[in-house]
């Protein structure tokens, strides 16, 4: 620890008495300071112990010495050292007084002591102080050294928080809390997930101080782990107080391991995505067997057991939405923070969200970004498969809320297979194309491929193309009907709807069946179609009820 006024007044070659402020001598010295300037605080930076003799002062002038004393405590001088038998036999009673009243420690120095060796002593304790803290921060580094190459970064973050005597966490590139140490730390660490987002927004290397006020109960530095554009991982090391010079040092040889295991980790991603890649191309080719075997076990059962094939890609910004069909879930608030902050990479985002869900799930993915496309193999039912609707829903929804959908600005569409198997594995990606090109035609942000079965093949049609068709097909019966010549359209939709049965459609119609043949012999005719033809029949319908969309 640094020297304190107590260990110079208990320094046996120092011979220093205490005069005044007995109780306050376990304040740290910074330096120790030689003046006889009649106002040396212009020349003070906070924590020295001021020498003096006098020479140029007045202490025997009571008004004087409290002006002067008053000063020195405001600067933030820590002790006065007053020599006597130079000017003065004795400390004047109106320093003590005056020291007394401020409470400033006032240290009464012999003749024989020189200011000389005040200063040695202070400056060797400070050395001294300073080589015990260089000497600790680098026990701190092998110690953390030793833990993350055994214990990877859970045994690093258990190692820094006793170093610190405090707590660490570490969070991933969703601002998700991956581990923390001590185990109660982990409710700390995921009350600082809006801190961690504000902290990505920076430029690596980045850090920032949260807390530390009296209205928290720890100091909390955040540090951004990467070497990239975009931070790859955070540091969270929380105190009571500011760290020390070792604790500064266990610290920062912290973030430099864990820089250095994520920079690792971001080569090794890459491989495996290389490995990603070809293991995709295998399974929609139809060879689940080589597929199998370039996998081996790097993802584990994934392609043993029943997955979902995801297609994601990004489109420019239109009137994207989330219809009232669409997944009932609600985002998490690491999806609704990530949403809110995709720097203009939602796919890059996507991607780490559902990395991140599948670690900390234990879930093997097959992640594989094709230009401005990602397609994901996940486990169906699984963490990827969620974490990837909740950010759809989510990114919409900060979107909608904070209305950043500039014309120019990448939106996200994302489709999603039904469950499948490894030999079924390209049907599944033809099933998530196709949820994907309806997520793109309807303004949609997430479409799962059962929705489209299991709903109405109507809605698929109803855009601009389909209506101006349906329009240009029944005009001449509309036009028809406005003549008041009878009432066509109402009569085909009667007819069709009871699949051609003349009685019932005339008795829904509330006319002779004679009437209802009358007027389907005036449709073929103005339409110059037969309505014995399944398909004319089937055409007619769907342009009914587009146009009853409408």
């Amino acid at each position: 620890m640094p020297p304190t006024l107590a260990s110079l007044v208990h320094h046996s070659a120092l011979k220093l008495t205490v005069r005044a402020a007995e109780d306050r001598l376990d304040v740290p010295v910074r330096w120790a300071h030689v003046s006889e300037l009649a106002d040396p605080v212009p020349y003070m930076e906070g924590g020295e112990l001021l020498l003096i003799t006098a020479l140029k002062l007045d202490a025997e002038d009571p008004e004087a010495m409290r002006r002067y004393v008053k000063r020195l405590a405001g600067a933030g001088v820590v002790g006065l050292g007053f020599a006597v038998g130079v000017n003065y036999d004795e400390i004047p009673a109106a320093l003590v007084d005056a020291a007394r009243e401020e409470g400033l420690p006032l240290l009464e120095v012999p003749r024989r002591t020189p200011f000389l060796a005040i200063s040695k002593a202070v400056s060797a304790a400070i050395a001294a102080d300073q080589y015990r803290s260089v000497t600790a921060g680098f026990a701190a580094q092998r110690e953390l050294t030793r833990q993350a190459l055994t214990d990877g970064p859970e045994g690093l973050l258990a190692a820094l928080a006793s170093q610190v005597d405090g707590w660490a966490a570490l969070y991933d590139a969703s601002g998700a809390v991956v581990a923390a140490a001590p185990e109660w730390a982990g409710r700390r660490a995921a009350r600082l997930t809006a801190d961690v987002e504000r902290l990505r927004e920076r430029p690596a290397p980045a850090s920032s101080v949260v807390g530390g006020t009296a209205d928290n109960d720890d100091r909390v530095e955040l540090h951004s782990l990467g070497t990239g554009r975009r931070p790859r991982a955070a540091l969270a090391v929380g105190t009571a107080a500011a760290p020390g010079t070792a604790e500064r040092y266990a610290v920062h040889s912290a973030i430099a391991l864990l820089t250095l295991t994520t920079e690792r980790s971001r080569s090794l991603h890459a491989a495996e995505q290389r490995i990603g890649t070809a293991v995709l191309r295998m399974l929609l080719a139809g060879e689940p067997e080589h597929a199998r075997t370039v996998a081996g076990d790097l993802y584990g059962g994934l392609l043993d057991a029943p997955f979902r094939l995801v297609v994601a890609e990004t489109v420019a910004a239109s009137s994207v939405r989330i219809a009232a069909d669409g997944p009932a879930r609600v985002p998490s608030a690491a999806a609704l923070a990530a949403a809110a902050h995709t720097n203009g990479d939602p796919l890059g985002t996507l991607t780490e969200m559902v990395e991140s869900a599948a670690a900390r799930a234990g879930e093997s993915v097959l992640a594989v970004p094709e230009g401005q496309r990602l397609v994901v193999l996940a486990a169906d039912g699984g963490a990827a498969v969620t974490a990837c609707a909740e950010y759809a829903v989510a990114l919409e929804a900060a979107r909608t809320r904070e209305q950043t959908g500039a014309a120019d600005e990448a939106e996200l569409v994302v489709g999603v297979s039904a469950p499948a198997g490894p030999i079924a594995a390209a049907a599944a990606y033809k099933q998530a194309e196709q949820a994907l090109s309806v997520a793109r035609r309807r303004g949609r942000v997430y479409v799962e491929h059962e929705q489209l079965a299991s709903g109405s093949v109507l809605p698929l049609l109803a855009d601009d193309a389909v209506r101006a068709f349906a329009d240009g097909l029944l005009r001449p019966l509309y036009e028809h009907d406005a003549t008041g010549r009878g009432d066509l359209v109402a009569s085909l939709r009667a007819w069709l709807s009871r699949h051609g049965q003349w009685d019932a459609a005339a008795a829904d119609l509330g006319v002779h069946r004679h009437t209802l043949r009358y007027r389907m012999r005036r449709v073929e005719e103005i339409l110059g179609r037969s309505l014995d033809d399944p398909d004319v029949r089937m055409e007619l319908w769907l342009a009914l009820k587009t146009a009853s969309a409408d």
